[in-house]
């Protein structure tokens, strides 16, 4: 019999074929509705940056002074489900998110439907799916301390380099404004980046333990 733990980690990552059962849906249901909510949830935190930070606040309106900066969790949310669910449930989350936004809801921070793809920001969410895959493929060996970091290290800097060359593609094919690129850069890849890394590693960490809450519920 299986024990409760291996239950949760149905997928080895050997070739087995994928079992999707109720509770998985379930989970999966769950973890797109918290990406809906980090989307539209904004925490004001301390900005530690003196007044030379000002430049990441360039036609940002999030920042209203280097004392409170409006933060947006939808990273360390995207980390969370990564080390929850793993890569494979995981990255059926995040697809599920990003298919409800174009076919079916206006989810996305910006509205929804197929055009979004044309946003700048868009690339930012296309990347999920690949950090959520490289992240939870990390954690797959363990939680230690080096993999906590190393999977925040590179599940964040995933989405902000491929956003940022998503933006700055859609920039060239729509000959867009040099400046209105450059504010939407800053604003999901200025000192954002760093808050990223830091609530990133603690999302992981808050998974790890939500796990093992599920197992003690399965006993």
């Amino acid at each position: 019999m299986r024990k409760p733990e291996n239950q949760l980690e149905i997928f080895k990552y050997k070739g087995e074929p994928i079992k999707i059962t109720l509770g998985t849906i379930t989970m999966i249901g769950i973890c797109t509705f918290l990406i809906v909510i980090a989307t539209f949830t904004q925490i004001k935190i301390p900005h530690f940056l003196s007044a030379s930070g000002n430049l990441f606040n360039m036609g940002e309106g999030l920042t209203k002074n280097v004392h409170g900066y409006l933060y947006i969790p939808q990273i360390p949310v995207i980390i969370f489900i990564a080390g929850l669910m793993g890569r494979i449930f995981g990255t059926l989350s995040v697809l599920v998110y990003i298919t409800l936004g174009l076919f079916f809801y206006p989810i996305f921070a910006l509205g929804g439907g197929l055009k979004y793809v044309l946003e700048y920001n868009f690339g930012y969410i296309l990347a999920y799916v690949p950090s959520v895959f490289l992240t939870g493929t990390i954690l797959n060996h363990g939680y230690n301390i080096k993999n906590i970091l190393k999977a925040s290290i590179i599940g964040v800097l995933t989405i902000h380099i491929i956003g940022i060359i998503y933006s700055a593609f859609i920039s060239i094919v729509s000959s867009g404004n040099d400046l209105s690129i450059l504010g939407t850069i800053l604003i999901q890849s200025g000192w954002k980046i760093l808050y990223d890394l830091i609530f990133s590693a603690i999302a992981i960490v808050m998974a790890h333990f939500t796990k093992k809450i599920l197992w003690l519920i399965m006993c």
